[in-house]
């Protein structure tokens, strides 16, 4: 259904050529829109229908953005910059309506996006035809107008060093470098500011979430499991050291219930020294397949002898053995070093070892709960739950 192998494409030597290919991709993926439409009442969201949506998905949230940014940025700019005359009333007349082109198109898109997400990951197989024909439409009209009227005049106006400066520029945008294989224009640590990708997938409405935030929180930790994230039970740990400062570390939650968030690790380590000084934390979720983050803060406690206990000899025999063989934080003079403390302490334990005074866990008790669902040119959806004095919960709207 979809042509997945890429397109030789010009060097970025030849900027123009380079957005008139980018132009031949997006027809490409318009097409694989039409044929979905006549493939998903037959045979429903299957694996071919599955990647094809994929794909559509994938270039134009990566891809169709930089191309408006070299249009917006660059390309339209230097054009204002050189043109006189009758160029210019055309670019006058013009500009805005490209520009309008744009923001309409990311309107349209945001309805095809959720809809060719449902199909991507085989729960929904119905494509509209009219969104998919609005879309189309659109792009091709607005193609069609850049090739003919604004890509024949930069040909005409920009000189080869206008033309240089153009293609670095549009390179610098992808981070590769001028293009050539040479050597980055600017320092990757200044071209971070250039890196960035505008979410679309979902919006968050007061009116959709839960009235408990625990629950909340389980319907989107449900949900990204379904999505196959990376360890979504993967959360940011930060913690405040004796002197005010911070620290944080990426641990693995271990239970979430009314009762709160629980992680187990060595009590003597830094965090669980921070948290006996200060017991108060912050853990953050981030689920980027999904364009979302879970912001919490509480006070934390130990969970009981039991619990921990119960949690610690559920662990592989090998995890257990590292539990006791590491005194976590701890410096220690070279890896032989610790894996001679393991050697030791498996001839020594058996096949049961008996947890160590010293491991247990933590249970952050949330005092304010922030679900946090990405959306286009950051302006993004944030709501947030408090915990009032009697226990309940009240929420609003954070601005982006």
């Amino acid at each position: 259904m979809n042509d997945f192998l890429p397109d030789t494409a010009p060097g970025f030597d030849q900027p123009i050529a380079v957005l008139k290919h980018c132009h031949g991709r997006i027809r490409k993926q318009l097409a694989t829109l039409e044929r979905l439409l006549s493939h998903l009442p037959e045979h429903g969201a299957d694996e071919q229908a599955r990647q094809a949506a994929g794909a559509v998905l994938k270039y134009f949230e990566k891809a169709a953005h930089l191309h408006h940014e070299d249009e917006e940025q660059d390309l339209i700019p230097m054009l204002r910059a050189v043109a006189q005359g009758d160029d210019a009333a055309t670019l006058q007349a013009l500009v805005p309506v490209i520009l309008q082109d744009h923001k309409d198109m990311d309107a349209l898109w945001q309805d095809l996006h959720e809809q060719l997400a449902g199909i991507a990951d085989g729960s929904a197989s119905v494509l509209s035809a009219s969104s998919v024909q609005r879309f189309t439409q659109r792009y091709t009209s607005h193609m069609d107008r850049e090739e003919s009227m604004v890509a024949p005049m930069a040909l005409r106006l920009f000189s080869s060093a206008q033309m240089r400066q153009l293609g670095e520029a549009m390179a610098r945008r992808r981070g590769i470098g001028d293009g050539n294989g040479g050597t980055p224009a600017t320092p990757v640590g200044d071209a971070v500011a250039g890196l960035r990708k505008d979410y679309g997938q979902a919006n968050l409405d007061e009116d959709d979430v839960l009235d408990d935030p625990m629950l909340q929180f389980t319907r989107w930790f449900e949900q990204a499991l379904k999505a196959q994230v990376n360890e979504p039970n993967a959360m940011n740990v930060a913690t405040v050291g004796l002197d005010g400062r911070p620290s944080s570390r990426i641990v693995l939650v271990k239970q979430f219930d009314e009762r709160g968030f629980t992680w187990y690790t060595n009590y003597d380590s830094r965090k669980g020294e921070e948290l006996r000084a200060h017991p108060h934390a912050a853990l953050l979720f981030f689920w980027s397949e999904l364009e979302r983050q879970v912001r919490i803060e509480g006070r934390v406690e130990t969970t009981s002898a039991e619990e921990s206990d119960k949690y610690f000899h559920s662990r592989p025999l090998k995890s257990r053995l590292s539990a006791i063989a590491s005194q976590q934080s701890a410096p220690i003079a070279n890896r032989a070093a610790l894996e001679q403390n393991y050697e030791a302490v498996e001839a020594e334990a058996g096949d049961s070892p008996a947890r160590p005074a010293n491991w247990g866990g933590f249970r952050l008790v949330p005092e304010r709960i922030e679900f946090w669902q990405g959306r286009r040119s950051r302006f993004h959806d944030r709501i947030v739950y408090t915990r009032q004095e009697d226990g309940s919960w009240t929420r609003h709207r954070l601005q982006p």
